[in-house]
């Protein structure tokens, strides 16, 4: 499985950026798909995850402070999910990774250590 990040930039307050995450060797169906930063010095938080199922349905999760700014979303014929990140603040400023979980029913989406692969990360630099 390799998962492939890009997207990231540096930005002004504001502004907005879409990051991707590519994926080989797995599909998302039946998988937790998330979103994670890491800013210098600080551990890795969760951003968001989005659960989908074969039906079709899915369930997206997000942190506090992205709530109504940022919206994760998947092209299954893509193999692709996506970050759409609005109005961007300097805290926004992190390393930003994308990770598989295949527990499916997991309730832990929040946590690093549920996701058994991580993309090599990609860089969100805001400007105020």
């Amino acid at each position: 499985v390799q998962l492939q990040a890009s997207g990231g930039g540096l930005v002004q307050t504001g502004d907005s950026l879409t990051l991707s995450c590519t994926a080989s060797g797995l599909t998302f169906i039946d998988n937790i798909m998330g979103w994670f930063r890491q800013a210098p010095g600080k551990e890795r938080h969760f951003v968001a995850a989005i659960r989908r199922s074969s039906s079709g349905a899915s369930n997206k999760y997000y942190v506090d402070s992205v709530k109504g700014r940022f919206t994760i979303s998947i092209d299954n014929a893509k193999n692709t999910v996506y970050l759409q990140m609005n109005n961007l603040k300097p805290d926004d400023t992190a390393l930003y990774y994308c990770a598989a979980d295949s527990s499916y029913f997991s309730s832990r989406y929040y946590l690093p250590t549920e996701y058994e692969y991580w993309g090599q990360g990609t860089q969100v630099t805001v400007s105020s």
